[in-house]
C-alpha cells in the first residue's frame, strides 16, 4: 500500500493534531481536575481530622462532666454543714455538745483567729482557727472523741494537741486542741 504525498501530509497532520489534542486534554482538562481533586481530598482529610478531634473533645467533656458530679454533690453537702450565722455563735456550743456526748465535760472552744485563702477557687471560704480546752479528760475517751470529731466534722482538722497530766487527779489530763475549720463566707 503506497501512500501519496498528499495522504502522508494528511496523516502527519492528523498525528500532530492527535498529539496536540492529547496535550490539550491532559494540560487544560485533566490537570486542573486532578489539582481540584487533590485540593478537595486535602480539605476532606482536614475536616475529618477536625471532626475526630471534636469527637475526642466531646468524649473528654462527657467524662469530665461525669467525674464532676460526685465532687459537686460532696461540695453541696459540705455547704449544708455550715450553720447560719456567725461561726463564733454556733461553733463553740456545737463543740461543747459534741464533747458532752463523748462523756467529756467542761469543753470550751475559743476563736484564735481567721484567715482568708489566697486561691481564687477558695475565695468564698475562711479558715477559722479554734482552741478547744478540755480541763478533764482521760486518754481512752479523749482518743475516741478526737477520732469521732474529725470523722463527724469533714471541714475540721486537728492541727495541734497538747496533753498535760493533772497532779491533783492523775486519772484525768488537761487537753488543749488546736483545730482549723473551713467555713463558707455568708
Amino acid at each position: 500500500m503506497k501512500l501519496t504525498k498528499d495522504q502522508i501530509k494528511k496523516l502527519g497532520l492528523s498525528i500532530v493534531g492527535f498529539v496536540f489534542l492529547i496535550y490539550v486534554y491532559f494540560t487544560f482538562f485533566l490537570g486542573p481536575l486532578n489539582r481540584s481533586r487533590d485540593t478537595m481530598l486535602a480539605k476532606m482529610n482536614d475536616r475529618q481530622r477536625k471532626l475526630d478531634d471534636s469527637k475526642e473533645e466531646m468524649n473528654k467533656a462527657l467524662k469530665l462532666e461525669q467525674n464532676a458530679k460526685a465532687p459537686t454533690s460532696r461540695f453541696a453537702a459540705l455547704k449544708t454543714v455550715n450553720s447560719e450565722g456567725a461561726p463564733i455563735a454556733w461553733f463553740p456550743p456545737r463543740i461543747k455538745v459534741f464533747f458532752a456526748n463523748e462523756q467529756i465535760d467542761k469543753a470550751v472552744a475559743r476563736l484564735e483567729g481567721s484567715t482568708v485563702f489566697k486561691q481564687d477557687e477558695l475565695s468564698g471560704w475562711l479558715r477559722y482557727n479554734w482552741l478547744i480546752d478540755l480541763p478533764q479528760a482521760d486518754y481512752g475517751t479523749l482518743g475516741k472523741a478526737i477520732a469521732d470529731l474529725e470523722n463527724s466534722e469533714p471541714l475540721l482538722s486537728v492541727t495541734r494537741l497538747s496533753i498535760h497530766a493533772s497532779p491533783e487527779q492523775p486519772q484525768f489530763q488537761h487537753v488543749e486542741i488546736a483545730a482549723a475549720n473551713l467555713i463558707e463566707k455568708k
